[in-house]
């Protein structure tokens, strides 16, 4: 069997240990994880964000630190700070939540702009500065942020160049009936069990080396230019998708066919992840939004519009 499509079916048997009704969330962080890419998870509290992050991380072998975003929490609080150490007589640096392989940054809206910019050198150098001096974070790294699309109260809305460093957003939303029966059975019967690792960070390593090995043909990145060309072309929109974003949704797409046992990215990958790579990107006019156009519904309707060369 092919390692990705292995490592994806063990990887869902695992967490679903911890969780249900969660597969395609699981495909969605392991897209990310193999991509060195960042997710956001938005929804309502109560629908296991941080019980299926946790799991992840547990499976793959690597460490995991979730930090609780609050309107006090400081930059020095995520990277860590400078302290005078009276045993030894001198300065020494205090790392700070940040360097863990998985960080999970819950309610990312609740932390005031100054904090929140605190996780974008992490984010997009793999690395962080403290008092001047610049620390490598660990390999790999990925940050999930969690929001709650519904408060209004006492959040900070992230500014356009933090979100353009999430590769993936991911909705999570109630159950349906199936799973969450499924859910409370398995609570009655105490059966959830804990998850088992399956691997260890060297073995993620190799498997993101061999998803970077996956090939996307001339085709393919002609299809994807037109989606997100269209992006920012389109007179409802404000803001069109970056450049940024055409290189996560082919990193994505390749990871994405390397778990379903493929060497190559098919026009389907690409499909399936552009919702999720491009709709928190794209800013819609006001007066558009007014009459309830989200960045979602023009995703969708470009992807119908666009043909495949």
């Amino acid at each position: 069997m092919n390692k990705g499509r292995e490592f994806i079916e063990r990887l869902k048997q695992e967490v679903g240990n911890a969780v249900v009704g969660m597969e395609e969330v699981i495909e969605l962080l392991a897209v990310a994880m193999l991509s060195g890419g960042h997710i956001t998870l938005e929804g309502i509290p109560g629908v296991a964000k941080t019980t299926v992050a946790k799991a992840f991380a547990k499976a793959i072998g690597l460490s995991f630190y979730r930090i609780q975003l609050t309107p006090d929490l400081m930059p020095a609080d995520i990277t860590g700070s400078v302290f005078y150490d009276q045993k030894e007589m001198e300065f020494s640096v205090r790392k700070g939540p940040i360097f863990a392989n998985i960080v999970l940054a819950d309610e990312i809206n609740r932390a005031t702009p100054k904090t929140q910019s605190a996780l974008l050198e992490a984010m997009q150098e793999q690395q962080v500065t403290i008092e001047g001096a610049t620390f490598p974070l660990p390999k790999p790294f990925l940050a999930i942020a969690t929001m709650n699309p519904v408060e209004t109260e006492g959040v900070y809305n992230l500014p356009e160049a933090q979100l353009d460093r999430f590769m993936l957003k991911i909705q999570v939303g109630y159950l349906d009936r199936d799973n969450e029966l499924l859910l409370l059975r398995r609570k009655e019967m105490e059966e959830f069990n804990t998850v088992d690792k399956i691997m260890d960070g060297n073995d993620v390593l190799s498997l993101m080396k061999n998803a970077k090995e996956v090939k996307a043909s001339e085709a393919i990145l002609n299809y994807m230019y037109e989606i997100l060309s269209r992006t920012r072309n389109d007179e409802r929109v404000l803001l069109g998708a970056s450049p940024r974003a055409s290189e996560h949704l082919l990193f994505a797409s390749k990871s994405l066919a390397f778990l379903r046992g493929r060497g190559y990215a098919i026009p389907d990958d690409v499909k399936e992840l552009a919702p999720h790579v491009l709709s928190h990107r794209i800013i819609i006019k006001a007066e558009y939004e007014i009459d309830g156009f989200k960045s979602g519904d023009l995703v969708r309707e470009i992807l119908e519009g666009v043909e495949v060369i």
